[in-house]
């Protein structure tokens, strides 16, 4: 297994051995996950992507800055992303959170799940894995699209912190929403 110390490291791996190592990390416990985590992409999959995500989430219109997160209870919690658009900090895409098995290799990851509120993200069945790389340090595989062939596209990305405290829950909740099988394919496909 790698030896991941730093940030730098993460960053420096290209994208088949960011694959590789996620499947040798461990997921945070809930109550781990507290906080606001400076949030950047890393190695992209492909050229598409490796030109569209700096544009969607990197763009001087809309920069994206962090992940947050507050535990509910042992296995639940709730998170938001942040961005900075015009000069200020604005919280978007709810998403709830749980641990649950990983669609890449079925062991336990930190899942967000963005279908448990109304969001854009939602609406193309976003879900991030994360797990644990070093201490306060964390990949993460992003998913999201309408087909399961294009849910099963891992899109890598960097956590770091807890930097900051939690600003508060956003969002509307879907009412009575249930992961299902598009969001954790690996409680339903075996």
């Amino acid at each position: 297994m790698l030896n991941i110390k730093t940030a730098a490291d993460l960053e420096a791996l290209s994208h088949a051995h960011l694959l590789k190592l996620f499947s040798q990390l461990e997921a945070p416990a809930m109550s781990e996950m507290h906080g606001e985590y400076a949030a950047r992409l890393l190695a992209q999959p492909n050229l598409l992507s490796k030109l569209a995500g700096p544009a969607l989430v990197h763009n001087p219109l809309h920069q994206w800055q962090c992940k947050a997160f507050r535990p509910i209870d042992a296995n639940s919690g709730r998170g938001y992303n942040t961005f900075t658009q015009r000069g200020r900090l604005v919280q978007r895409y709810p998403m709830g959170t749980q641990l649950a098995p990983s669609r890449f290799d079925g062991k336990p990851a930190y899942q967000l799940v963005y279908r448990h509120f109304h969001s854009t993200c939602a609406s193309m069945y976003m879900v991030d894995e994360v797990r644990r790389a070093a201490e306060g340090i964390y990949l993460g595989l992003g998913t999201c699209g309408l087909t399961q062939a294009q849910r099963a596209i891992p899109y890598p990305f960097i956590l770091v912190g807890s930097q900051a405290p939690y600003r508060g829950d956003i969002g509307r909740p879907r009412k009575n929403f249930q992961p299902g099988a598009r969001e954790i394919p690996a409680l339903y496909f075996k």
